[in-house]
């Protein structure tokens, strides 16, 4: 995932002066914090919990606070006020990077820890449900395809998309706008099930590849708000306890969730296969994605416990495929892949997605 950081003189001259000015501002701080995605929230807490265990050191203090939120927070500046290391249920996107770089954080480390599956679950008491990615366009869309058109979504049941389906009128608990794991499902269901409609194979004969992701991201990215699909918020425990509670719901969150609370839900399978260790590394379940946290590597030296707490989040024992982390949910790297993200972490290598 990421290469050796080359760093003109001038830039290392900066980044020098960078820290040297940050140590005073980080002297005060005696505790890592740590911002991000609720997903990859588990995963640290995990960390966090086996660190401070084993080392003796301050846990690091965790705020879950969505992919989005917490790029924005991480990427404000160097110094006490603001966190060492965000979470992220996808990559960090270029318009991130130059905000950070913006910002004065220009040296930062990308992790891949894992991979997740996007789960699509409802009550172990609902009926089964076994979805393809066009029918849940169709049931999330705000417009959808009809008779040649593009209107207001019509489909108030299940059965109203397939008579295969339940009967029970849609229900669906989500992440809001700010949640990696909306981005990655928009990206891996909606926009991918969206392709799939006539309607679209269509468009995409007329146009160019440019103007056609165009079309694909303006009219296959919104998600209805007339009552089927309803924002849950950044806390995925939450759309857990409503799905418990109701058992004609289904909800949206990663696989660690599902996994998680195998004893009070159950996936829908998406395709004819269901969510798994197994079927998520094989990538036969298609609704999975890439997990990541990002390092402030001007913080590492001057904040207490930094740099141990990393190379203990990307140990074998954490994130391998028998690490704890596993317990958890997380799908591990496989060994080349796993042992390149160990180097890179605990050598600061720094990011080079936007920089060649």
């Amino acid at each position: 995932m990421t290469a050796r950081f080359k760093i003109s003189s001038l830039l290392a001259v900066s980044a020098f002066a960078l820290t040297a000015y940050a140590v005073p501002a980080l002297a005060g701080r005696d505790h890592i914090k740590i911002v991000g995605s609720s997903t990859v929230y588990p995963y640290s807490q995990a960390v966090s919990e086996e660190f401070a265990k084993t080392s003796g050191k301050k846990a690091p203090v965790l705020e879950s606070t969505g992919t989005g939120g917490g790029m924005k927070i991480f990427c404000k500046g160097v110094g006490e006020a603001h966190p060492d290391i965000t979470g992220a249920s996808r990559a960090m996107k270029k318009s991130e990077w130059e905000l950070c770089n913006k910002n004065g954080v220009k040296d930062i480390t990308e992790v891949l820890i894992g991979y997740d599956g996007l789960s699509v679950a409802l009550s172990r008491k609902g009926a089964d449900f076994n979805l393809t990615k066009p029918q849940l366009f169709k049931a999330l869309a705000t417009k959808v395809p009809v008779d040649g058109k593009l209107v207001a979504n019509p489909y108030k049941k299940w059965s109203d998309i397939d008579k295969s389906l339940p009967a029970t009128n849609i229900i669906v608990y989500g992440p809001p706008p700010t949640s990696g794991t909306r981005d990655a499902f928009v990206e891996l269901a909606m926009h991918k099930g969206c392709e799939e409609l006539p309607y679209f194979k269509a468009k995409k004969k007329e146009l160019d590849k440019s103007a056609f992701k165009k079309l694909i991201k303006a009219d296959c990215t919104p998600m209805r708000q007339d009552g089927p699909f309803v924002e849950a918020g950044e806390n995925d425990n939450l759309i857990v306890q409503r799905l418990d509670a109701d058992q004609k719901a289904l909800g949206i969150f990663g696989y660690s969730f599902l996994f998680e609370n195998s004893d009070k839900l159950k996936p829908a399978k998406i395709a004819g296969v269901e969510p798994s260790f197994e079927t998520i590394a094989a990538g036969k379940y298609t609704i999975s994605r890439p997990l990541f946290f990002y390092i402030k590597n001007a913080h590492r030296n001057v904040i207490p416990g930094m740099n141990d707490f990393i190379a203990a989040y990307v140990t074998d024992d954490a994130m391998g495929p028998e690490g704890y982390l596993k317990e958890r949910g997380l799908v591990a790297l496989n060994d080349e892949v796993r042992k390149k993200v160990q180097k890179a972490a605990t050598d600061n290598t720094g990011m080079s997605r936007y920089t060649n």
